[in-house]
């Protein structure tokens, strides 16, 4: 109550509990380091005009950019790749706006310069824009200059906050090469931002099928009680790509399908589907159940056994001839750097005690999906001659990640007919049918959730650490066993992966 007697009005729109509005995020701006890279022109640039086309930007909004060399139509450029690659209709109104808060500041990271002039852009942009001094910070450069940028902003002062503005950095990955670099790397990070202004992207994270997850399994008691080791035979994570390292071969050579894939993305969907019920679904208690969960993971043995990893050769895919790794420009014909790499994890604790968790990644492989398949123990006892059930397999529930984002379940059925023939059918649930509104890109709500300073979607230092210790035993016994394997393009990878499932009598899904 007021001291007129009368209760304070409030405006029923501005409850977090109301689904009808948006949550938009508050006046600031977002700097870009590396903004002429093909991360920000691709992904980055066209999820901020998606946004603003979203409604999701306020006002006072504006977008920095910060590279080497002078960029006199800035403006241009990051019009031509949002006419090129963002998601939603392009807007001349929307661009406008957009366009009114676009900057530019060239230099090179490690000179004082840049900074000095990014201070006066960004006091300029309080001023005219009404950012209201809060600014989040994406390095989209390599790792080698994380230190130097991270430094120069605190040299700056830029990284400092205040009781009523805030400062954020964003990181790409990867984060470190292995554990001792991961730490490495969060102790520079850490000593300029405290660790909840620190926003590590991983957009694999940012995709809608992957939050389902949660909402699958936390939301529904139909799949609870089943969800541990007295029902699931085993789990199969599998990130499958149909094209080679191309461009990126210099970048890939050295870093490999497991540093590139494993430790961050599939990793991450192992620890949303085996982790416990959170308390609440805030950053902290969310992070906390993760946490736990990469703790108790370790790679099944032995290694020579359990694990799996190639290299694609040249030869036919999709109709088209397609060059051996070591023939793509810029990785070195001797390199053992892996594009298929299969590991064997084990989560002690009571839930998973006993289930194996598979994960695979590769490059030139069959077709391009990513899906988490929960595989299920057979029946203990089937009432029905074994003619009957000679093409009933394993009831299983798969999460498709992408494409054609989605949940299909695997269950048996009588055949119509006069004989009792049970075989496998499945049941899908579609993204694209079930809901009128098309899924955002990842890009999209992680960079909103940056700005809104939701860090539920990143993975915290703990994860990262606990996932190099996961990867470190897998990839120092590689190293010590000269060159992968080779697998021919368009198949599924080499025969060794084939192994690694077939000596427990399972095999690999064909996604």
């Amino acid at each position: 109550m007021t001291e007129s007697g009368t209760a304070a009005w409030t405006n029923p729109l501005r409850d977090d509990r109301d689904k009808r509005l948006p949550v938009i995020a508050g006046p600031s701006s977002l700097v870009i380091f590396g903004v002429t890279g093909d991360l920000a022109r691709k992904k980055l640039l066209p999820a901020v005009y998606d946004l603003a086309h979203r409604g999701l930007l306020p006002p006072g909004f504006a977008l920095v950019g910060c590279a080497r060399g002078q960029q006199d139509d800035f403006p241009s450029i990051v019009r031509d790749a949002v006419e090129r690659y963002a998601r939603t209709p392009f807007k001349e109104s929307v661009w406008r706006r957009l366009a009114e808060g676009i900057r530019f500041v060239p230099g090179d990271f490690g000179e004082d310069d840049i900074f000095e002039r990014l201070v006066k852009t960004v006091d300029d942009l309080d001023a005219e824009r009404g950012t209201g001094g809060n600014h989040a910070f994406y390095l989209s450069i390599p790792p080698s200059v994380f230190g130097v940028v991270t430094r120069q902003l605190a040299k700056s002062g830029l990284a400092t906050s205040t009781s009523d503005t805030w400062r954020r950095v964003v990181i790409e990955k990867p984060f470190g090469h292995d554990l001792t670099s991961a730490r490495e790397l969060n102790n520079i990070v850490g000593a300029v931002f405290a660790e909840e202004s620190v926003f590590r992207i991983d957009h694999y994270l940012g995709k809608e099928t992957v939050q389902n997850i949660l909402a699958l399994r936390f939301a529904n008691q139909l799949f609870e009680p089943i969800w541990n080791c007295h029902h699931v035979d085993h789990v199969q994570i599998t990130m499958a790509e149909d094209i080679g390292v191309g461009g990126r071969a210099g970048y890939y050579d050295g870093i490999g399908a497991a540093r590139d894939v494993i430790q961050n993305h599939l990793l991450q969907l192992l620890a949303f589907t085996a982790m416990e019920e959170p308390l609440s679904f805030e950053p902290a208690a969310l992070r906390a159940e993760k946490v736990k969960v990469l703790r108790a993971t370790q790679p099944i043995g032995p290694l020579d056994q359990t694990t799996a990893r190639g290299q694609y050769t040249g030869g036919w895919q999709g109709g088209e001839q397609v060059t051996a790794l070591h023939d793509e420009t810029g990785f070195d014909p001797k390199s053992t750097t892996e594009t298929y790499a299969a590991v064997t994890l084990g989560v002690q604790n009571r839930r998973w005690a006993g289930v194996p968790f598979y994960l695979r990644t590769g490059k030139r492989l069959g077709r391009r999906v990513t899906e988490i398949a929960v595989v299920f123990r057979r029946a203990p006892h089937l009432p029905f001659d074994s003619t009957s059930t000679e093409e009933l397999g394993q009831n299983a529930l798969v999460i498709r990640v992408q494409p054609d984002e989605g949940v299909t379940m695997r269950f048996g059925s009588k055949v119509p007919g006069t004989t009792m023939e049970v075989r496998d059918v499945t049941m899908d649930f579609g993204y694209g049918h079930a809901f009128t509104e098309s899924s955002p890109e990842a890009y999209e709500r992680l960079v909103l959730d940056v700005l809104r300073g939701e860090p539920s979607l990143f993975p915290g230092d703990e994860e990262v650490e606990e996932s190099w210790r996961i990867l470190d035993p897998v990839l120092t016994h590689w190293a010590e066993r000269g060159a992968p394997e080779p697998y021919p393009p368009g198949s599924w990878g080499p025969p060794s992966a084939d192994a690694v499932l077939s000596r427990d009598g399972r095999t690999w899904r064909r996604p």
